[in-house]
Protein backbone atom coordinates (compact mmCIF):
# COMPACT_ATOMS: atom_id res chain seq x y z
CA UNK A 1 0.00 0.00 0.00
CA UNK A 2 2.91 2.30 0.60
CA UNK A 3 4.38 1.96 -2.79
CA UNK A 4 1.09 2.18 -4.02
CA UNK A 5 0.03 5.67 -2.41
CA UNK A 6 3.80 6.99 -3.45
CA UNK A 7 2.94 6.83 -6.95
CA UNK A 8 -0.42 8.01 -6.64
CA UNK A 9 1.20 10.47 -5.02
CA UNK A 10 3.63 11.20 -7.76
CA UNK A 11 1.14 11.19 -10.55
CA UNK A 12 -1.01 13.49 -8.76
CA UNK A 13 2.31 16.06 -8.37
CA UNK A 14 3.11 15.56 -11.72
CA UNK A 15 -0.67 16.28 -13.15
CA UNK A 16 -0.40 19.41 -10.91
CA UNK A 17 2.93 20.36 -12.17
CA UNK A 18 1.85 19.76 -15.72
CA UNK A 19 -1.40 22.00 -15.08
CA UNK A 20 0.77 25.09 -13.62
CA UNK A 21 3.33 25.08 -16.77
CA UNK A 22 0.50 24.80 -19.26
CA UNK A 23 -1.00 27.84 -18.10
CA UNK A 24 1.96 29.72 -17.34
CA UNK A 25 2.77 29.11 -21.22
CA UNK A 26 -0.21 30.79 -22.09
CA UNK A 27 -0.02 33.59 -19.44
CA UNK A 28 3.40 34.45 -20.29
CA UNK A 29 3.48 33.48 -24.03
CA UNK A 30 5.50 36.00 -25.95
CA UNK A 31 3.45 37.00 -29.41
CA UNK A 32 5.25 36.39 -32.02
CA UNK A 33 4.67 38.68 -35.12
CA UNK A 34 4.29 36.40 -38.23
CA UNK A 35 6.20 39.03 -40.23
CA UNK A 36 9.24 38.38 -38.60
CA UNK A 37 9.05 34.31 -39.63
CA UNK A 38 8.17 35.98 -43.08
CA UNK A 39 11.06 38.26 -44.03
CA UNK A 40 13.45 35.96 -42.00
CA UNK A 41 12.19 33.40 -44.67
CA UNK A 42 12.91 35.26 -47.48
CA UNK A 43 16.76 37.09 -46.47
CA UNK A 44 19.66 35.68 -47.52
CA UNK A 45 20.59 33.70 -44.32
CA UNK A 46 23.90 34.77 -44.67
CA UNK A 47 24.12 35.93 -41.06
CA UNK A 48 27.29 38.30 -42.17
CA UNK A 49 26.32 41.25 -40.04
CA UNK A 50 26.58 44.05 -42.41
CA UNK A 51 23.48 45.60 -41.82
CA UNK A 52 24.13 46.38 -38.44
CA UNK A 53 22.52 43.55 -36.75
CA UNK A 54 23.71 40.11 -35.02
CA UNK A 55 21.81 37.93 -37.86
CA UNK A 56 18.40 37.93 -40.29
CA UNK A 57 16.41 37.10 -37.17
CA UNK A 58 17.73 40.69 -35.53
CA UNK A 59 17.38 42.29 -38.27
CA UNK A 60 13.77 40.48 -39.43
CA UNK A 61 12.50 41.84 -36.09
CA UNK A 62 14.17 44.90 -36.25
CA UNK A 63 12.27 45.89 -39.74
CA UNK A 64 9.06 44.38 -38.28
CA UNK A 65 9.76 46.92 -35.48
CA UNK A 66 10.61 49.85 -37.50
CA UNK A 67 13.83 50.21 -36.23
CA UNK A 68 14.91 49.19 -40.00
CA UNK A 69 14.33 49.70 -43.17
CA UNK A 70 13.24 47.33 -45.80
CA UNK A 71 16.17 48.17 -47.56
CA UNK A 72 18.39 47.38 -45.11
CA UNK A 73 20.28 44.12 -46.27
CA UNK A 74 22.74 44.79 -48.47
CA UNK A 75 23.25 41.42 -49.44
CA UNK A 76 19.49 41.48 -50.54
CA UNK A 77 18.63 41.01 -54.41
CA UNK A 78 16.31 44.08 -55.43
CA UNK A 79 13.40 41.59 -55.92
CA UNK A 80 13.59 40.60 -52.08
CA UNK A 81 13.39 44.01 -51.18
CA UNK A 82 10.47 44.38 -52.60
CA UNK A 83 9.33 41.19 -50.85
CA UNK A 84 10.14 42.80 -47.60
CA UNK A 85 8.75 45.51 -48.50
CA UNK A 86 5.18 44.06 -49.67
CA UNK A 87 5.00 41.90 -46.30
CA UNK A 88 5.58 45.74 -44.19
CA UNK A 89 2.82 47.44 -46.90
CA UNK A 90 5.32 49.98 -47.68
CA UNK A 91 7.28 51.03 -50.37
CA UNK A 92 10.66 49.57 -50.71
CA UNK A 93 12.14 52.88 -51.76
CA UNK A 94 15.12 53.64 -54.12
CA UNK A 95 18.89 51.95 -52.76
CA UNK A 96 21.78 52.02 -54.88
CA UNK A 97 23.63 48.77 -54.60
CA UNK A 98 27.09 48.59 -53.30
CA UNK A 99 30.39 46.78 -54.53
CA UNK A 100 33.79 46.71 -51.92
CA UNK A 101 37.08 48.20 -53.18
CA UNK A 102 40.11 47.62 -51.91
CA UNK A 103 41.99 51.15 -52.54
CA UNK A 104 45.32 50.11 -52.86
CA UNK A 105 47.59 49.11 -55.20
CA UNK A 106 50.83 47.92 -53.45
CA UNK A 107 51.39 44.58 -54.29
CA UNK A 108 55.14 42.84 -53.23
CA UNK A 109 56.88 44.19 -56.29
CA UNK A 110 55.15 47.83 -55.95
CA UNK A 111 55.57 48.95 -51.92
CA UNK A 112 58.70 48.92 -49.80
CA UNK A 113 59.08 46.88 -46.79
CA UNK A 114 60.08 48.03 -43.26
CA UNK A 115 60.58 44.09 -42.15
CA UNK A 116 60.02 40.79 -42.76
CA UNK A 117 56.55 39.83 -41.11
CA UNK A 118 56.77 36.22 -39.74
CA UNK A 119 53.62 36.10 -37.48
CA UNK A 120 50.30 35.67 -37.41
CA UNK A 121 48.04 35.23 -40.62
CA UNK A 122 45.89 37.97 -39.23
CA UNK A 123 45.76 41.60 -40.55
CA UNK A 124 44.88 42.75 -37.33
CA UNK A 125 47.73 41.52 -35.43
CA UNK A 126 50.23 42.61 -38.11
CA UNK A 127 49.28 45.84 -37.76
CA UNK A 128 49.70 45.85 -34.01
CA UNK A 129 53.18 44.94 -34.63
CA UNK A 130 54.79 48.39 -35.96
CA UNK A 131 50.88 48.75 -38.60
CA UNK A 132 52.41 46.42 -40.62
CA UNK A 133 55.27 45.15 -42.73
CA UNK A 134 54.58 47.61 -45.40
CA UNK A 135 56.64 51.16 -45.07
CA UNK A 136 53.33 53.34 -46.41
CA UNK A 137 50.97 53.47 -43.31
CA UNK A 138 47.77 53.09 -45.62
CA UNK A 139 48.75 50.38 -47.41
CA UNK A 140 46.72 46.90 -47.63
CA UNK A 141 48.68 44.59 -44.80
CA UNK A 142 47.60 41.38 -46.83
CA UNK A 143 47.76 38.50 -44.85
CA UNK A 144 43.47 38.33 -46.20
CA UNK A 145 41.40 38.66 -42.48
CA UNK A 146 38.98 40.20 -45.03
CA UNK A 147 38.70 37.21 -46.93
CA UNK A 148 37.54 35.61 -43.73
CA UNK A 149 35.43 37.52 -42.75
CA UNK A 150 33.23 37.31 -46.10
CA UNK A 151 30.50 35.08 -46.23
CA UNK A 152 30.46 35.30 -50.26
CA UNK A 153 33.49 33.73 -50.72
CA UNK A 154 34.12 36.96 -52.73
CA UNK A 155 37.81 39.06 -51.65
CA UNK A 156 41.32 37.13 -52.14
CA UNK A 157 44.75 37.99 -51.94
CA UNK A 158 46.78 38.58 -54.68
CA UNK A 159 50.33 39.55 -54.24
CA UNK A 160 50.24 41.14 -51.22
CA UNK A 161 46.89 42.79 -52.17
CA UNK A 162 43.22 41.96 -51.23
CA UNK A 163 41.50 42.08 -54.67
CA UNK A 164 37.14 42.00 -55.32
CA UNK A 165 35.12 39.41 -57.32
CA UNK A 166 32.63 42.31 -58.07
CA UNK A 167 30.22 39.11 -59.49
CA UNK A 168 29.90 37.51 -55.80
CA UNK A 169 30.43 40.76 -53.82
CA UNK A 170 26.85 41.78 -51.72
CA UNK A 171 28.21 44.98 -50.55
CA UNK A 172 27.71 43.38 -47.01
CA UNK A 173 30.13 45.75 -45.67
CA UNK A 174 31.92 43.11 -43.18
CA UNK A 175 35.35 43.07 -45.03
CA UNK A 176 35.51 47.22 -44.38
CA UNK A 177 34.93 46.94 -40.72
CA UNK A 178 37.63 44.19 -40.93
CA UNK A 179 40.68 46.13 -42.00
CA UNK A 180 43.01 48.01 -39.40
CA UNK A 181 44.24 49.88 -42.54
CA UNK A 182 40.75 51.23 -43.90
CA UNK A 183 41.71 50.74 -47.04
CA UNK A 184 38.21 49.20 -48.05
CA UNK A 185 35.21 50.99 -49.07
CA UNK A 186 31.94 50.23 -50.75
CA UNK A 187 31.52 52.44 -53.98
CA UNK A 188 28.60 51.90 -55.99
CA UNK A 189 28.20 48.87 -58.01
CA UNK A 190 28.65 50.28 -61.51
CA UNK A 191 31.03 52.66 -60.71
CA UNK A 192 33.59 52.68 -63.39
CA UNK A 193 36.29 54.07 -61.89
CA UNK A 194 38.22 54.44 -58.38
CA UNK A 195 41.65 55.57 -56.93
CA UNK A 196 43.61 52.46 -56.10
CA UNK A 197 45.89 54.29 -52.82
CA UNK A 198 44.71 55.51 -49.44
CA UNK A 199 48.36 57.49 -48.75
CA UNK A 200 47.63 60.85 -46.48
CA UNK A 201 51.62 61.73 -47.03
CA UNK A 202 52.90 64.31 -49.92
CA UNK A 203 54.23 62.97 -53.01
CA UNK A 204 57.88 63.26 -52.27
CA UNK A 205 57.32 61.06 -49.45
CA UNK A 206 54.62 58.91 -51.12
CA UNK A 207 57.57 58.20 -53.90
CA UNK A 208 60.16 56.88 -51.53
CA UNK A 209 57.78 54.02 -50.18
CA UNK A 210 55.24 53.17 -52.86
CA UNK A 211 56.15 53.38 -56.77
CA UNK A 212 51.85 53.43 -57.73
CA UNK A 213 51.03 55.81 -54.92
CA UNK A 214 48.96 58.79 -55.22
CA UNK A 215 51.17 61.60 -55.49
CA UNK A 216 48.39 64.64 -55.24
CA UNK A 217 49.53 66.27 -58.87
CA UNK A 218 46.43 66.98 -59.59
CA UNK A 219 46.14 66.34 -63.39
CA UNK A 220 43.09 63.99 -62.76
CA UNK A 221 41.47 67.52 -61.38
CA UNK A 222 42.25 69.42 -64.01
CA UNK A 223 41.25 67.57 -66.74
CA UNK A 224 38.09 66.33 -65.69
CA UNK A 225 35.37 67.97 -67.53
CA UNK A 226 32.42 67.14 -65.00
CA UNK A 227 34.26 68.17 -61.89
CA UNK A 228 33.95 64.72 -60.35
CA UNK A 229 37.72 63.93 -58.57
CA UNK A 230 39.27 66.21 -56.31
CA UNK A 231 42.23 66.18 -54.93
CA UNK A 232 41.32 65.84 -50.59
CA UNK A 233 44.45 66.18 -48.63
CA UNK A 234 47.27 64.94 -50.89
CA UNK A 235 45.29 62.16 -52.56
CA UNK A 236 42.56 61.99 -54.91
CA UNK A 237 39.11 61.04 -54.68
CA UNK A 238 35.40 60.33 -56.83
CA UNK A 239 32.45 62.12 -56.39
CA UNK A 240 30.56 59.21 -58.51
CA UNK A 241 27.55 61.06 -58.40
CA UNK A 242 29.56 63.90 -61.05
CA UNK A 243 31.57 61.08 -62.74
CA UNK A 244 30.56 59.99 -66.18
CA UNK A 245 33.08 57.08 -66.85
CA UNK A 246 35.02 59.18 -69.46
CA UNK A 247 38.39 57.69 -68.83
CA UNK A 248 40.13 60.90 -69.03
CA UNK A 249 41.80 60.58 -65.05
CA UNK A 250 43.14 57.20 -66.11
CA UNK A 251 44.70 58.72 -69.44
CA UNK A 252 46.24 61.74 -67.44
CA UNK A 253 47.54 59.86 -64.33
CA UNK A 254 51.20 60.10 -63.87
CA UNK A 255 51.30 56.73 -61.64
CA UNK A 256 48.27 54.99 -62.87
CA UNK A 257 46.56 54.28 -59.88
CA UNK A 258 43.53 55.48 -61.22
CA UNK A 259 41.86 52.35 -62.21
CA UNK A 260 39.01 51.56 -64.70
CA UNK A 261 36.77 48.50 -64.33
CA UNK A 262 36.11 48.81 -68.10
CA UNK A 263 40.22 47.80 -68.18
CA UNK A 264 40.64 44.77 -65.98
CA UNK A 265 40.60 41.23 -66.88
CA UNK A 266 36.64 40.17 -67.45
CA UNK A 267 35.89 43.57 -65.58
CA UNK A 268 35.52 42.16 -62.37
CA UNK A 269 39.26 41.31 -60.63
CA UNK A 270 41.38 44.06 -60.20
CA UNK A 271 44.54 42.88 -62.59
CA UNK A 272 47.38 44.24 -60.85
CA UNK A 273 50.48 45.95 -62.25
Amino acid sequence: MEILWAVIWFAALGLVLGLILAIASKVFAVKVDERVEQICDILPGANCGGCGYSGCAALAQAIVDGKAEPTACNAAEDSVVGQVAAIMGVKAGDRVRMRAQVMCSGTHDLAGKKYVYDGAKDCIAAARLGGGDKICPNGCIGLGTCADVCKFDAIHVENGVAAVDYKKCTGCGMCVNSCPKNVIKLIPYDAKHWVGCRSVDKGPIVRKYCDVGCIGCRLCEKNCETGAIKIDGFIASIDYDKCNGCDKCVEVCPRKIIWSSTAQENGLIIKRM
